[in-house]
């Protein structure tokens, strides 16, 4: 079955189309994630199984010191491309199957991979800027293992957390069509990470709302033990793939 998707994504559906970044609506970003939840709707318990396959492969990375993180980071996008590849085929009107989480290993992987490498890059410059913009006082007493006031901390983490924010959003802006854009359009990771940006920067408001939306709800997922968020990842997840549909005006057969 999912053979037979790559079939149709070479032949007749996405790969095929111009990409063309469209500035759309700010209520849009509800129609994402409702068009997202559809998906989800169509296969609940496999894209459940899905998450927490992934979660089983990944919880284990990161208790390995460096070398887990460091990996997990690179693989992400590769499994991202995979549950991508998933939407694709719920619209296609194929079944969901545990095979879709590791198509992002079948084609592109490297760059998918480069992708995940350049994120962690970002993020670790990120890390030494904001050291950098530390009190040297603080970094010392940080060094010698003393414990920082209250006052301290909270004069550091204030101008911290700015700086953390707006050298972090770029770098989220660049990722989130990435993995989807390398995989079924075969961009390179800075082409894809590029034009991921500008998607992003042209639906600024939008974008802005569907955080906030999912903010709330993931607040709301975490009460009930955190069961809610079997839902709301894979939703997430999913209305990525109808924010993609829709900015860059895919049609999807």
């Amino acid at each position: 079955m999912a053979d037979n998707l790559e079939n149709n994504l070479q032949d007749n559906s996405v790969q095929t189309q111009p990409l063309q970044i469209r500035q759309v609506p700010a209520g849009n970003a509800w129609a994402w994630i409702a068009s997202g939840f559809q998906i989800f709707k169509a296969y609940p318990l496999m894209w459940i199984v899905l998450f927490i396959i992934y979660l089983i492969i990944v919880i284990p990375l990161s208790f390995i010191p460096v070398l887990g993180t460091v990996f997990g980071s690179l693989v992400a996008p590769v499994f991202a491309a995979g549950m991508m590849i998933g939407c694709a085929a719920v619209m296609h009107h194929q079944e969901l199957e545990i095979n879709h989480l590791f198509a992002g290993f079948k084609k592109n992987t490297g760059q998918l991979v480069a992708v995940g490498g350049i994120y962690l890059a970002a993020l670790l410059l990120i890390s030494v800027l904001i050291v950098m913009s530390l009190d040297q006082e603080i970094i010392a007493q940080m060094v010698k293992g003393q414990e920082l006031t209250q006052e301290q901390a909270a004069s550091a983490m204030k101008p911290t957390v700015l700086i953390a924010m707006l050298l972090l959003i770029p770098v989220l802006m660049a990722y989130w069509f990435a993995p989807l854009l390398v995989r079924l359009h075969d961009l390179t990771a800075l082409e894809a990470m590029k034009m991921s940006f500008m998607a992003v920067f042209r639906n600024i408001v939008p974008v802005i709302l569907y955080a906030f939306i999912f903010i709330a709800l993931t607040v709301l997922a975490v009460i009930p033990f955190g069961l809610g968020l079997l839902v709301v990842v894979p939703v997430m997840i999913t209305s990525t793939y109808t924010s993609y549909l829709d900015i860059f005006n895919i049609k999807q057969d």
